[in-house]
């Protein structure tokens, strides 16, 4: 069973910092591509970024802003999140292929998170 769970998430002001981080099970961070992904109210699903075995993607609204890790030894990964923006306010979750690709369509992810909440307030 593949266990993601995300946490970090919360309350910031525009232009402030939060990271997020995602425990993921076994060895997901070792042989599989791990993913973030947002939605917000009244919207669909949207890649944020991803890190595996062919690289690192971001989405152009984050890039520069947003940064992408992951520590093995400890299971986990993190997206740390500066110069936030209204716009980044959603649910956002930590997702895991099957596979060792990297990639930003939301159906290439198979296992998903719970999500951890992000508002940013103007």
């Amino acid at each position: 069973q593949v266990l993601l769970v995300e946490s970090g998430g919360g309350l910031a002001q525009a232009g402030e910092s939060l990271r997020l981080s995602c425990l993921a099970s076994g060895d997901s961070l070792r042989n599989y591509v791990l993913g973030w992904f947002r939605q917000a109210p009244g919207k669909e699903r949207e890649f944020v970024s991803a890190i595996g075995g062919s690289g690192i993607m971001y989405a152009d609204f984050v890039k520069g802003r947003f940064a992408v890790s992951k520590d093995v030894a400890k299971n986990m990964m993190y997206l740390q999140m500066n110069n936030l923006k209204p716009e980044d306010t959603g649910v956002y979750y930590c997702a895991r292929r099957h596979y060792s690709r990297t990639t930003n369509q939301v159906g290439d992810y198979n296992y998903w998170g719970q999500g951890t909440q992000v508002t940013v307030s103007s």
